[in-house]
This record gives structure tokens, sequence and C-alpha cells, in this order.
């Protein structure tokens, strides 16, 4: 599915295709001639394929005979870069800078919408686990050692599991309690973690059985905080969702995974079934 940045850079697009039809260049070669730019260039900004630099915007408005439109434009310009925060950039001085900033988040939020279909959630990992994940992330990003840190900022975080009236609601995929992070014996003490978490008061814990009927594919993973923000990582970034329109998409998605989840007894048996495999 296109993610959010891309579909309103996909918007920006048609707008300045408008502007510039309206403008009365018929196409964009006879745009491209006037502004001498790359033909290229002016189908990649109409296609969502590149992104629109403020000069550009500036540009086009006063080619088309738009003015009026460039702050409008620029300030959407703007938001699109904002979605899309580089994983390299945020991580540039470790693992646990990054850590650090979901705390106050953490703080502001009484309600969680948490659903990962690959790997435990950060919060309830043990510190082993989490180890073995920020070892993966500072390999793959090349960023500075900073493994202890980085797992005292995350479980940090599990303060909030005990203190005030936050409620937590996860879901895990049954595929999270496979995935291999560090070897048997650290799978068995996060399998334990999981068993234990689950007496927990105010998280409700439900697994995504891998045979049960699906509702919506499973899609990234996602953490949805109230309903002010959601927060998508892919490989190369994270993006933030803050729109209240996409933000009723995910707590619908959410929904929608959820009655595909098993929980209490049922959801020990599997994490149950995970341990055994693990001899």
């Amino acid at each position: 599915m296109t993610n959010h940045a891309e579909e309103l850079r996909k918007a920006l697009g048609a707008r300045l295709r408008g502007l510039r039809k309206d403008g009365g260049f018929a196409s964009g070669r006879a745009f491209a001639a006037a502004t001498k730019w790359q033909e290229s260039k002016v189908s990649r900004i109409e296609n969502g394929r590149q992104n629109a630099s403020e000069e550009d915007i500036r540009v086009w408005c006063l080619k088309t005979g738009a003015p009026e439109q460039t702050e409008d434009l620029i300030a959407l310009v703007r938001h699109i870069e904002e979605l899309w925060l580089e994983w390299r950039r945020q991580l540039q001085k470790g693992a646990a800078q990054r850590q650090g900033k979901a705390l106050p988040v953490y703080a502001k939020t009484k309600v969680f919408r948490i659903w990962h279909p690959t790997v435990v959630w950060g919060t309830l990992q043990t510190a082993e686990y989490a180890a073995e994940s920020f070892r993966q992330v500072i390999d793959y990003y090349e960023i500075p050692d900073d493994i202890e840190s980085a797992v005292a900022k995350r479980l940090e975080r599990q303060q909030y599991l005990y203190r005030g009236d936050r409620i937590f609601n996860v879901l895990l995929a049954e595929q999270a309690l496979y995935t291999n992070f560090g070897g048997p014996q650290v799978m068995r003490g996060q399998l334990d973690r999981l068993l234990a978490v689950m007496t927990l008061p105010r998280l409700s814990l439900g697994i995504v059985p891998k045979r049960a009927e699906m509702y919506i594919w499973p899609g990234n993973s996602f953490s949805m905080f109230d309903t002010r923000l959601v927060l998508v990582e892919t490989y190369s970034a994270e993006f933030s969702v803050t729109q209240p329109r996409e933000i009723a998409l995910y707590a619908k998605a959410f929904a929608l995974l959820k009655s595909s989840a098993v929980y209490g007894r049922p959801a020990r048996e599997l994490i149950r079934s995970a341990l055994d495999g693990l001899g």
C-alpha cells in the first residue's frame, strides 16, 4: 500500500499538473521549455516520483500565473518532508538518542494500540532480545555502537506498564513468537517474559494465529498513541501520521486485526507451543 507521504506527493503533483494546464501549457514539454527544466523533471514531479523543492514551487506558480497558491503549496511540500525522517539521520548519534525521544510520547499517552506482525514489541522485550535487535540496527545502518545505553532507554519505557492508568492494547502475529533473535536461550527468556506480562491488569496481549482468518492484510507494524499520532516504520524511514482521517484508518485496521486475534488461555497456548519448539 502507498504510504501517506507518497500519497501527498502524488496529490501535490496532480495540483501542479492542473496549474500547468490552467496556465496555458498543454504539455509538460512546453512547460519545461518555459522553465528551462528537463522535461523528465516536470513528468517526475507531476506523477509524484520526485519531490518538488520550494524554489520549484515558486517558479511553477510564477510561470502558471498562480502566485497566490505559492504559500499553500510550499506548506504542503514542507509537510511531506516532515513526514519522512530518514533512519540514518535519526540514528546518526546512535540508537539510544532515538529511544529517548519516545519517552515523552509514552508519558502523554493514555491508550496504546500496537501491531507487530513479525517481532515482539519493544516495550515487552527482555534486555537480551532488545540487545540483539539493536545489534542488527547498528550493523544495518552503520551507526555508532551504543547497545547498552539503547537497551537501557528501551527498558525505561516499561515503567509505563506499571504506572498510572494507561491502557496497552498489543497485537502480535504468531510469527513474532518464532522470529529468532539471539538463539534459543534469548528466545526462551523472551517468551517467558510474554507469559509473565500477560497478567498485568492494563495490558491486553492478543496473538493472531498463523491460520487465523484475516479481515485485512497484515501490512507494516504500527504504534498508535491515543488518537493523535501513529508511527509507522520501514527499512529506510519512520513516518508520522497525524491527520484525523488517516488515524481513523489505522484505528479501523487495528480493530480488524484484533478480530482475528486470540487472548487469554489460547494465546498462552500459542506462546507455550513456541517455547516447546525451542527444545
